[in-house]
């Protein structure tokens, strides 16, 4: 039995790039109004592998391995940009993205306000 490590740790690699996108998790980069939003995450990996083989008087050969990985994602909020200006807009970690969507009757308020006054002058 040949241990492949590489070839191994090369394919969840390749997983891990296919599923660690900001559009899996979360979505695409989208505009409200005059805003342009950007989703913003977190991600963590860890990789791990080890075999060995051996053998013993009078007994067959044995060899062995294994590998493992992991990846936490985790959104943690929003870039949100109008014109010139740019601000982070945050999901806190006890309301998770819900504490960024509060904020989005705020932001069309806002746009709102800002057309009217634009409209008076």
């Amino acid at each position: 039995m040949d241990l492949h490590f590489e070839e191994l740790l090369n394919r969840v690699t390749d997983f891990i790039k296919s599923e660690a996108k900001t559009e899996t998790i979360i979505g695409e980069p989208f505009e409200l109004g005059a805003f342009k939003c950007v989703p913003v995450m977190k991600v963590g990996m860890g990789f791990g592998s080890g075999g060995g083989e051996g053998s013993e008087p009078k007994k067959d050969k044995g060899q062995g391995g294994g590998a493992g990985a992991g990846i936490g994602l985790e959104p943690i909020g929003f870039l949100v940009s109008k014109g010139e200006e740019i601000s982070f807009l945050e999901a806190g970690r006890t309301h998770g993205l819900a504490a960024a969507f509060e904020k989005v009757p705020d932001l069309i308020e806002k746009l709102a306000n800002r057309r009217k006054e634009e409209a008076m002058v």
